[in-house]
C-alpha cells in the first residue's frame, strides 16, 4: 500500500486480514507529539488509505514511554507568535477529520501517557482500547494551558459519554486511569500491554455496539434544551473555582458547546475560540509555567541519586508526611521521635494518604511496610538520605547533627528540612558539610509540589545532584536557592502575611483580605494560609527573617499563641476550623476596605521577589517565578512575581511602593534590583 514511500514519524504493517497497523514514533524525540510534520505525514497516509480501503486501522506508539503525549508545545508557541495559531488548528482538526472520515473501523491502542491532542486523535477513531498498566493516563489538559480542546476534542467527546461527564473532564483538566475511561465512555475496551494490539484487531473484526445507556446519555445531553439549561449551571459552578477574567478557557469552552450545531459548525466554533484564547496573557503565561515545571523536573534527569532508604527525625506534621510521601514513592523509611506516642500521629496520617492514593489493599499493605517506627533511630546507619524535620532552632538542630553524623554511612546524603535558618550557619555543626544541604517541603506536603534544595558554601555539586534525582524519584520539583534566611519562598510570603496580619489589627476583617488576596489570584487568602501553616510556625519563620528584612512581628499572632490557638491543627486560630475547614465571620455588607488593601499584601511579596533576583538566592528570573508560583500557589495566570512586574511595569509599581513607604513607613522601602534589565523588558523570558 505504501510501496516506495517512507515517512519519518509514521510506520505501517498490513497483516493477512487486511488490518493497517500505523505506529507512531516521532523522529529524534524521546516521545510522541503531534508537531505539523508529523499531522502531515498522517494526512497523507490516510488519504491514501481512503483510495485502497483496508479492513480496519489501528493506531499505536512505537515508544515505550506512551503514547501521544499531546500537541508539540514549543511549535504552537512559534504559532502564536507568527499569528498562524488559528491556521494550525484548522489544519490539526482537518488531519484528525480526516481519519474520522474514513470507511473502516479505527482502533487507538493505547498505552501508557494519552494527553491532549493524543486524546483528539483517539477520539477520531471509531473505537478505543487501553492497556490496564499503571502508567496509562488519558487526559484533555488544555485549561491547564489557557484553551481548550480545539482538535475536535470539544466537539467529539460530549457526544461520545454525555455532556455533563466531558465537560467536567475537560473543565477540570485531570487524567483517568484505563478502567475509569472505560467505565466513563471514553475506551471502549481495556487488556494488558502485550494483548493490546491483538485486542483491537477484535474490535475490528466483530464491532462493538455501543452500550445503549450511553447512547441515550449522549443525545439527552446534548439536545437544545439540554444546553441551554446545563450551561449557566456549569458556568456558575466553574466561577465558584476560576475568575473568568483570571482563567478564560473554561467559561469560552461551556459557551462554544452551548452554541452546538453539527460537527462542522462546531469544529467551526471550538477553532475560533481556541485561537482566541491562544493569543490572551493567561494562556502565553500558562504555557511559560508549563515550560518552567519542566524546566525543574529536567534538574533530576539522567542522574542516579544512590538513595534506597530514607530515615526521618522528627515525626510532626511536616517530618511525618515527608516520611509518608517518601514511602508511597517506594522508598524505604525509617521516622524517628523521642517516643512512639509522637510517632503514632505520624503513622495513622500515612495510612489515611495511602489509602486515599493506592485504593486497593494489595497496593497499600506494601506502602505500610515500607514506613517503620524507628523511636531507637537504629535507621540513621543504614539510610542513604537523612532528613532532620524537627523544630525550628538552630541549637537543637546542630546538637541533633553532632549526635547523628558519626553514625551514618560515608556516602550518605544530610539534609535538613528548616525553612528558614540559614545553611551557612548550620553547616558549623557538621564534619562532612560537603554532603550537607537543605530539603526544604512546604506543607501539606502531599498536595505542594515544590521542594527548595538550600545551598551553602561547602556543598558538594554531586551530592547536589543526587538531591535533584531524589526530588524527581519522589515527583517533586526541585529548585536551587542559597541558603539566606529565608530562602526564596518563605523570604517572598513573610512579608505578605504579615502586612495581612497588621492590617487586620487595624481593623480591616480577616474575610475581607482574604477575598482581596484571592481577586488578585492567590490560592489562599493571607489570613485563611497563616492558619493553616500554624501561628507557631509564621511566628518562628517571622522572627527568624524579621531582622534580616528589618519587619516586624504585628501585633495578634503572640497573644494566640499564648492562649494555646495555633490555627487549623489546634482547630481555632485567627478563625475558628471545623472539619478541615475554617469558619469565618460575617462582615458588614457596607464594610469597604481601604483602597490600598490589594497594594499593601502584594507589593511587599513582588518588592521581596526583586531582591531575590538581586541578591542571586536563585540563579534567573525563570527559577523565581518556578519557586514562588509552585511553591505558594502565586497566581498562575500572571507567570509569577518577575514576570507580573515586567507585564504591570516595574518604574509603575516601584512608585507604589514609594507611595506606601511614604504614608506607612520604611517597610515598603523598594529593596535593591528593580533597575534589573529584565524587569525593563530589555531581556527575553528563556522559558
Amino acid at each position: 500500500m505504501f510501496e516506495g514511500l517512507r515517512f519519518r514519524h509514521w510506520s505501517s504493517e498490513q497483516d493477512a486480514d487486511g488490518i493497517v497497523v500505523l505506529s507512531l514514533d516521532r523522529e529524534h524525540s524521546s516521545v510522541n507529539t503531534l508537531a505539523r510534520a508529523v499531522l502531515e505525514e498522517l494526512n497523507e497516509i490516510v488519504e491514501r488509505l481512503s483510495f485502497e480501503l483496508p479492513r480496519g486501522v489501528i493506531v499505536r506508539s512505537a515508544k515505550a514511554a506512551g503514547f501521544i503525549a499531546g500537541a508539540d508545545i514549543k511549535e504552537f508557541e512559534q504559532f502564536e507568535r507568527a499569528g498562524t495559531v488559528l491556521d494550525a488548528i484548522r489544519f490539526g482538526q482537518e488531519a484528525l477529520n480526516n481519519l474520522a472520515r474514513l470507511r473502516c473501523p479505527t482502533v487507538a491502542a493505547i498505552h501508557g501517557h494519552c494527553m491532549g491532542g493524543g486524546t483528539e486523535l483517539s477520539l477520531a477513531c471509531r473505537y478505543r482500547v487501553a492497556s490496564r498498566d499503571p502508567s496509562t493516563r488519558i487526559g484533555l489538559p488544555e485549561v491547564k494551558l489557557g484553551i481548550f480542546p480545539g482538535w475536535g476534542g470539544s466537539s467529539r467527546l460530549p457526544y461520545l459519554v454525555g455532556a455533563p461527564l466531558a465537560l467536567e473532564f475537560m473543565l477540570s483538566g485531570r487524567n483517568a486511569s484505563a478502567e475509569n475511561a472505560r467505565t466513563m465512555g471514553l475506551v471502549d475496551a481495556v487488556t494488558s500491554p502485550e494483548m493490546l494490539v491483538e485486542r483491537a484487531r477484535e474490535i475490528i473484526r466483530r464491532p462493538p455496539a455501543r452500550p445503549i445507556g450511553q447512547r441515550l446519555r449522549a443525545w439527552s445531553t446534548n439536545i437544545w434544551p439540554s444546553r441551554q439549561i446545563l450551561a449557566p449551571i456549569m458556568r456558575k459552578q466553574t466561577a465558584a473555582k476560576a475568575r473568568p477574567e483570571h482563567y478564560p478557557a473554561p467559561f469560552a469552552l461551556i459557551e462554544t458547546w452551548r452554541r452546538g450545531g453539527g460537527l462542522s459548525q462546531r469544529l467551526r466554533n471550538e477553532a475560533k475560540a481556541v485561537a482566541k484564547l491562544a493569543q490572551s496573557s493567561t494562556a502565553r503565561n500558562l504555557v511559560r509555567v508549563f515550560f518552567l515545571q519542566e524546566q525543574l523536573k529536567g534538574l533530576g534527569a539522567g542522574i542516579d541519586h544512590g538513595i534506597r532508604h530514607v530515615h526521618v527525625i522528627g515525626a510532626g506534621v511536616m517530618g511525618g508526611d515527608i516520611a509518608a510521601w517518601s514511602a508511597l514513592r517506594g522508598f524505604q523509611v525509617t521516622l524517628q521521635d523521642r517516643e512512639q506516642k509522637y510517632i503514632d500521629p505520624a503513622l495513622q496520617r500515612a495510612r489515611e494518604l495511602f489509602e486515599k492514593r493506592l485504593k486497593t489493599p494489595d497496593r497499600i499493605k506494601p506502602a505500610l511496610e515500607r514506613l517503620r517506627s524507628d523511636v531507637e533511630g537504629a535507621g540513621a546507619a543504614q539510610a542513604d538520605l537523612l532528613i532532620e524535620a524537627i523544630y525550628e532552632n538552630a541549637e537543637a538542630k546542630e546538637n541533633l547533627y553532632r549526635d547523628a553524623e558519626p553514625k551514618m554511612k560515608a556516602d550518605a546524603l544530610l539534609a535538613s528540612n528548616t525553612s528558614s535558618i540559614p545553611l551557612d550557619e548550620l553547616r558549623k555543626a557538621v564534619q562532612q558539610p560537603q554532603r550537607f544541604l537543605g530539603l526544604h517541603y512546604f506543607n501539606p506536603v502531599a498536595l505542594m509540589p515544590l521542594v527548595e534544595i538550600v545551598r551553602h558554601d561547602k556543598l558538594d555539586a554531586a551530592a547536589e545532584k543526587r538531591a535533584f534525582a531524589f526530588c524527581k524519584a519522589i515527583d517533586k520539583l526541585p529548585i536551587p536557592v542559597k541558603g539566606t534566611p529565608g530562602f526564596l519562598v518563605n523570604r517572598i510570603l513573610v512579608p505578605y502575611m504579615l502586612e495581612a496580619i497588621r492590617m487586620l489589627s487595624e481593623g480591616v476583617p480577616g474575610p475581607v483580605l482574604d477575598k482581596i488576596a484571592r481577586k488578585f489570584g492567590m490560592p489562599m487568602g493571607p489570613i485563611e494560609l497563616a492558619d493553616t501553616v500554624g501561628l507557631d510556625v509564621a511566628a518562628s519563620v517571622g522572627r527568624e527573617l524579621s531582622e534580616f528584612l528589618k519587619l516586624e512581628i504585628p501585633e495578634g499572632i503572640e497573644g494566640l499563641l499564648a492562649s494555646g490557638k495555633r490555627g487549623k491543627k489546634d482547630g481555632e486560630g485567627f478563625y475558628k476550623w471545623e472539619n478541615g475547614k475554617p469558619v469565618k465571620p460575617d462582615v458588614d455588607p457596607s464594610y469597604v476596605a481601604p483602597a490600598d488593601t490589594e497594594d499593601r499584601m502584594i507589593l511587599p511579596m513582588l518588592n521581596e521577589a526583586v531582591a531575590c533576583l538581586h541578591d542571586g538566592v536563585v540563579s534567573s528570573p525563570d527559577l523565581c517565578d518556578a519557586g514562588v508560583i509552585f511553591g505558594t500557589g502565586f497566581a498562575p495566570f500572571r507567570g509569577g512575581p518577575i514576570q507580573h512586574i515586567r507585564d504591570s511595569g516595574a518604574q509603575v509599581l516601584k512608585q507604589k511602593l514609594q507611595s506606601l513607604e511614604q504614608r506607612l513607613g520604611g517597610r515598603f522601602s523598594p529593596r535593591a534590583g528593580w533597575d534589573h534589565p529584565y524587569l525593563q523588558g530589555d531581556v527575553q523570558p528563556q522559558a
